[in-house]
């Protein structure tokens, strides 16, 4: 893993890096084939830029989201302001989508927007923002608890890498 992570880069979706000398390239759909899951849906992981979205959508999120219709412009929202369904989103969210550090207690925009397509039923294209976040992780200076151990080791397995 250590050696994946030293190595991997993004470029228009597609991840690669080299592990034991194997080259490795996948994007959305490739990783789709490879776990047996369809890579569609929303797949626009603002993390960083989330003018992506614009400000009167973050505004509708952050007003629905936090129940204060009347709140004048976009900002976190905290979960015990969330009704009790949006609360389970966000945890879920939070644990499965994109994993973040223990006692996580506001929902960022990214947050909010996962949690409205959720709560709306929309489809997330979850290897797409998989494979934005491994490139993120790989790119932070902070230790992470990063919870793609499993992606990467069926990934591995594709390319015939060993561990």
């Amino acid at each position: 893993m250590a050696e994946f992570y030293a190595n991997v880069s993004l470029s228009r979706g597609i991840l690669s890096s080299t592990v034991n000398g194997v080259h490795i390239e996948v994007d959305a759909q490739a990783l789709g084939v490879i776990l047996g899951v369809p890579a569609t849906g929303f797949n626009l992981y603002v993390r960083e830029d989330k003018s992506l979205l614009g400000k009167a959508k973050l505004l509708e999120l952050a007003q629905r989201l936090s129940q204060q219709p009347g709140l004048k412009s976009p900002q976190a929202v905290k979960k015990g302001d969330m009704q009790p369904l949006h609360q389970l989103l966000f945890w879920f969210i939070i644990k499965n989508i994109i994993p973040r550090a223990q006692g996580r207690t506001q929902a960022d925009a990214m947050d909010q927007c996962l949690t409205d397509l959720m709560d709306r039923g929309e489809q997330i294209n979850l290897l797409a923002f998989m494979l934005s976040h491994i490139m993120r992780i790989a790119t932070t200076p902070r230790a992470h608890d990063l919870g793609c151990d499993f992606l990467l080791t069926r990934v591995f397995e594709h390319f015939g890498v060993e561990l």
